[in-house]
C-alpha cells in the first residue's frame, strides 16, 4: 500500500500512524521521501479503538485541507484506482455534491437475515440477480475527506458522502487469515494496476 501511495504525485505526504516505529525503521520506511511516521499515543492503541480517534489525532498534528485514508490491510488497491477516486472526489466536492468519499463493493444478489428471512427480494418471485436492486458494502479500502467534513461529523464519512466502487479484485481487506490467503492468491494470480 505504501508503494501505491508513493506512486501518486498528487499525494504530498504519507503519514503512518503506528505503534511499530522500530519495525518501519528496520525496513527503511523512515528514510523514504514524503513519509512521516507518527508514534501512536498509548491511549489510542489497541484492537478496539475507533479509527476515528486515530484520524482525529492525525488531523490535530498534520495540517491539510484534504485527507486520504487507507490501511496496510488493503495491499491490492491500485494507484490508478486511487487516482480515479481522488479525481471523482475533487469533481464532486467542487460541484457541492460531496464532502467525503468512501469505497464500496457492489452486490446484486439475494441476501438473507440470520433467521433465514429474505431481505432484498421475494423468494416466491424469482427475479434475475442482475435485475435486483444493487446493495453496496463499505469495503474499508479508501476514504477521502476534508478537515471541515471531519470536524462537522466526527468521522471519516461526512454528511454528504459519495460512494466509489472499487474493482473487486483490488478490494480485499485483510482482517483475518482467510483474507490474508485470498490476498496472496490474488496477488500471485492477477496483474494489479500500480
Amino acid at each position: 500500500m505504501l508503494d501505491t501511495l508513493l506512486a501518486i504525485d498528487d499525494i504530498e505526504e504519507v503519514v503512518i500512524n503506528t505503534d511499530a516505529r522500530h519495525t518501519l525503521e528496520t525496513l527503511g520506511v523512515a528514510a523514504l521521501p514524503r513519509v512521516i511516521i507518527r508514534d501512536r499515543h498509548p491511549a489510542i492503541c489497541g484492537d478496539f479503538v475507533s479509527m476515528n480517534r486515530v484520524i482525529e489525532d492525525d488531523l490535530q498534528a498534520v495540517a491539510s485541507d484534504v485527507y486520504l485514508m487507507t490501511h496496510t490491510t488493503n495491499p491490492l488497491l491500485g494507484a490508478d484506482t486511487v487516482k480515479r477516486a481522488l479525481s471523482a472526489f475533487y469533481d464532486a466536492s467542487a460541484a457541492g455534491r460531496a464532502d467525503s468519499l468512501f469505497t464500496v463493493n457492489r452486490f446484486q444478489t439475494r441476501f438473507y437475515g440470520e433467521d433465514g428471512r429474505a431481505i432484498n427480494h421475494d423468494p416466491k418471485v424469482l427475479v434475475r440477480t442482475q435485475d435486483l436492486e444493487p446493495w453496496f458494502e463499505e469495503n474499508s479500502n479508501l476514504y477521502i475527506f476534508t478537515r471541515a467534513s471531519f470536524a462537522a461529523s466526527g468521522a471519516r464519512i461526512g454528511a454528504r458522502p459519495m460512494m466509489f466502487e472499487t474493482p473487486r479484485i483490488e478490494s480485499v481487506d485483510i482482517d483475518d487469515f482467510e483474507g490474508w490467503r485470498l490476498a496472496e492468491a490474488l496477488a500471485g494470480a492477477a496483474p494489479v494496476s500500480r
